[in-house]
């Protein structure tokens, strides 16, 4: 099992942010995710068995809600996810992905707002959101919002998604756009 938890945060807006501070969230939060789950999944796959669980965030999804980059990173973590679940069908290779909202670690004061300067009601103990990630794996979850109660939510984000997929790309612009076919 790889539980790719490891990760740095910011909560300062981009204008009052350092590049050189939020070149090291990424290379972090992306470029080390990327090599261990690189360094484990061929052994994972010529055992046909492990069980990837990579630590996303909520912004991953509501990036608005906190620093671009930070949120970008947990956009990344996300998408890296499901193109592994996709990638790695039927390898007997588990991947889930949880993306919890605000968690009372430490995280939050090396980020530039110490947890206990937001609203409590948002803030979820790590012990529970730990509990939570394990049921989720526990269910088969690949997604798992620990503070979502309703999961029909989810699911309806993902159903709107998935039905955009086909119409991402097209040989023609969309017909809202209003214009003319380039000649060949």
């Amino acid at each position: 099992m790889l539980v790719n938890n490891a990760g740095m945060a910011s909560t300062a807006p981009l204008l009052n942010s350092d590049v050189a501070d939020m070149s090291k969230i990424i290379s972090l939060n992306v470029e080390a995710l990327t090599r261990l789950t690189y360094a484990v999944v061929p052994a994972f796959v010529k055992r046909g068995s492990g069980t990837i669980i990579n630590i996303g965030s909520a912004v991953g999804v509501a990036p608005e809600l906190l620093n671009g980059v930070y949120g970008g990173t947990k956009a990344f973590v996300l998408a890296f996810s499901q193109s592994l679940r996709h990638e790695l069908a039927n390898k007997g290779v588990t991947i889930q992905v949880v993306l919890p909202g605000a968690t009372a670690t430490d995280l939050w004061n090396k980020a530039g707002t110490p947890v206990e300067h937001l609203p409590q009601e948002i803030v979820m103990t790590a012990d529970d959101m730990v509990n939570a990630a394990l049921a989720g794996l526990d269910q088969g979850e690949f997604v798992t919002l620990p503070a979502l109660a309703d999961a029909g939510q989810w699911q309806a984000y993902e159903a709107a998604r998935r039905a955009m997929m086909p119409n991402l790309s097209r040989s023609e612009p969309a017909a809202r756009y209003g214009t003319v076919r380039a000649a060949a």
